[in-house]
C-alpha cells in the first residue's frame, strides 16, 4: 500500500468517525427524552439529537470539500 492509499484511509475512517459520534449523540439525546420527566430535560435531548443530526450531514461533507481542494 503506498503512501496515497494510506492517506485516503485515514480520511475514510475519520469520515466514519465523524458520523459514528454523530449517531451515538442522536441516540444519547433519544435516551434523554425518553427518560426525561420535565421539559428543560427533553428540549435537552431534543437539541442534541438535533445537532448531532446536522454534524452526521455537514462535517463529513466539510471535510471531503477541504480534502478534495488540496487543504
Amino acid at each position: 500500500m503506498n503512501e496515497e492509499d494510506r492517506l485516503a484511509q485515514r480520511r475514510y475512517f475519520v469520515m466514519m468517525i465523524a458520523r459514528l459520534s454523530g449517531a451515538a449523540g442522536a441516540v444519547f439525546g433519544i435516551v434523554l427524552v425518553a427518560r426525561a420527566v420535565e421539559w428543560p430535560d427533553k428540549a435537552i435531548g431534543i437539541a442534541l439529537i438535533i445537532a448531532s443530526l446536522v454534524e452526521m450531514a455537514i462535517v463529513p461533507l466539510a471535510l471531503a470539500r477541504r480534502w478534495r481542494s488540496g487543504g
